[in-house]
């Protein structure tokens, strides 16, 4: 899986903006919590190929980068999780999912029905 780090503020304004062309996710990780690792595991383990061709996926380290967590909170309206995934399109959240309701397949079924 080929993970654009979310690490900048200005990023997030970016990813409103290329929605509009294709849908994003953003995978909020606790690197101090082993459910997010666990989570995160396993969405890399089932990543498709094609899934990055048509989406671009950003990695947000929730605790390098709590501003940048709490300014995606804010922008696309979604309380704070962790870990948790945002599908973006149209500069709105289109889906999220926290803990163990990380489901590759409902993630993938959300970015091709947007895409």
């Amino acid at each position: 899986m080929n993970w654009k780090q979310l690490d900048k503020l200005n990023i997030v304004e970016e990813i409103k903006t290329k929605s509009a062309e294709y849908p994003i996710l953003i995978f909020k990780h606790s690197t101090r919590c082993s459910i997010s690792s666990m989570a995160l595991n396993r969405l890399e383990r089932a990543w498709k190929a094609e899934l990055s061709e048509s989406s671009e996926a950003y990695l947000l380290d929730l605790i390098k980068n709590r501003e940048i967590s709490n300014a995606v909170a804010s922008t696309f309206d979604v309380a704070h999780q962790s870990p948790q995934v945002l599908v973006i399109k149209d500069g709105k959240c289109v889906y999220h999912n926290s803990h163990m309701g990380i489901s590759f397949q409902e993630i993938s079924q959300q970015l091709a029905s947007v895409a």
